[in-house]
């Protein structure tokens, strides 16, 4: 029998839990293997239709622009429908934006892609609420970064397929000036997303996929953070969430641009090839995350990381040669925990307002339609390399987040490195709400006997 509505992720049995975790984790991939075409397309797209590096990146404003504008509409409806009925329409509206990819390829229409890959984002910014909130409650806070970083990296192994594919099916032969391979590309894209929105319906009919809510301190329902607004964690995070993506997106989207200009004799199709590769160091940076949040506070280790990928990040835009492509690969390792570190600690104790604020962070993925334009304007004026001055603000932003997390935590609970163990109250937050009620109410019936 399933668990009532409601209910928490630490009332589950070990078996529900592993059990949604998995089922959950298996959306990852969707996305991940989305994400990982797009970037290659933007360096195939510059070549059949003869667009700049800053027309390519449309691409990027199209995907990304969709979770700014789509996520909290998201977040909001989720709030009233569920995650259950959210992941269905986040597959629905994945699958009609990759068939439209058939046409667009057909007829040879850039406007096509754009508009297309806008719903795709759409169907993935629901998918993320859907799935990350999920995953960050379904169980105890101390490990919910540690979750997320393990079912993002199932993400990372989708991610780096994509551009393997595209060394083998955009960039070889006649395939080098043509759509032809794209429109087939999609098409399979769009069927899987059409076969997982079947398994879904059939697996939660019959397993009963629990609907979870955030296990929140009582403290934390109280009158003065009642307001959703003055959760300031959350607000901050997305600011931080904005600038990373911004900062994650751009970086990946001139990689492929980047190892061809550094002068060292790299081909198109290789150069995919050694994209693949970064998305394969970043995957491992994401499941090496895994176990080191088990034991070092999120906060400081995001602050930490921040600071590597900021130098990493300069490096790139200064070496020349080897050099260059040695530290782009440091800096995809070092971004690997960012994400879901960011998302854990904005969510975190958010009770009630879980799935709102899940939207929000989620919003802030939309950092990735603002960056690659800037980026590509610098790498048409410039060069390719000098523009990865751009995305070092972002990681300077997002370092500035995390450090004032780990002053905040210090001021309050004392400085740690270790990860903390957060006591909860496991009880719903009506729950929580009636029993403070009572007790209240108790306290005043002593006190008018005393008197």
């Amino acid at each position: 029998m399933a668990p009532p509505a409601g209910t928490t992720g630490t009332e589950l049995s070990r078996r529900q839990r592993i059990y949604a975790f998995a089922l959950v984790t298996s959306l990852f991939f969707t996305w991940g293997f989305s994400y990982g075409l797009l970037d290659v397309l933007n360096a195939h797209f510059q070549t059949v239709f003869g667009i700049s590096k800053l027309q390519s990146t449309l691409l990027q404003l199209a995907y990304f622009g969709a979770y700014f504008v789509w996520a909290p509409f998201a977040g909001t409806f989720m709030s009233r429908i569920g995650y259950k009925k959210g992941i269905h329409i986040g597959l629905g509206l994945y699958s009609l934006g990759a068939v439209f990819f058939w046409p667009s390829a057909k007829f040879e229409k850039y406007g096509g892609f754009v508009g297309s890959t806008f719903v795709i984002g759409c169907g993935l910014a629901t998918l993320e609420v859907a799935a990350n909130s999920y995953i960050s409650v379904l169980g105890t806070p101390k490990y919910a970064a540690a979750r997320l970083n393990f079912s993002q990296g199932f993400q990372g192994v989708a991610s780096f397929s994509g551009p393997l594919i595209a060394a083998r099916w955009f960039f070889t032969g006649a395939n080098a000036n043509s759509l032809g391979t794209v429109q087939w590309v999609y098409l399979a894209v769009s069927g899987l997303g059409v076969v997982l929105n079947i398994l879904f319906l059939w697996i939660i009919s019959f397993a009963e996929l629990p609907e979870i809510i955030s296990a929140t301190p009582a403290e934390d329902l109280s009158g003065e953070h009642e307001s959703f607004w003055k959760q300031y964690h959350c607000l901050f995070g997305w600011v931080a969430q904005t600038a990373y993506v911004g900062a994650q997106v751009g970086v990946a989207a001139f990689a492929v641009n980047y190892f061809e200009d550094q002068g060292v004799g790299i081909s198109a199709s290789r150069a995919s090839d050694l994209f693949s590769f970064c998305q394969i160091t970043f995957t491992v940076g994401r499941f090496v995350g895994v176990v080191v949040l088990n034991f070092i506070d999120p906060a400081f280790l995001l602050a930490c990381y921040g600071g590597f990928c900021t130098l990493f990040c300069i490096l790139v835009s200064q070496l020349p040669g080897y050099g260059g492509v040695a530290c782009l690969f440091l800096l995809f390792f070092f971004e690997s925990i960012c994400y879901p570190c960011i998302f854990t600690l904005g969510t975190k104790n958010l009770g009630i307002h879980t799935k709102r604020g899940s939207g929000l962070i989620v919003m802030g993925v939309g950092g990735g339609a603002w960056y690659p334009p800037a980026q590509g304007a610098l790498a048409d004026k410039a060069d390719t390399r000098r523009s990865y001055l751009v995305p070092m603000s972002g990681y300077i932003a997002m370092t500035m987040y995390a450090v004032g997390l780990v002053i905040h935590q210090a001021t309050k609970d004392g400085f740690t490195i270790r990860n903390r163990n957060v006591q909860v109250d496991t009880h719903s937050p009506a729950e929580v709400l009636r029993r403070d009620s009572t007790e209240k109410q108790t306290a005043n019936d002593e006190l008018l006997k005393s008197t």
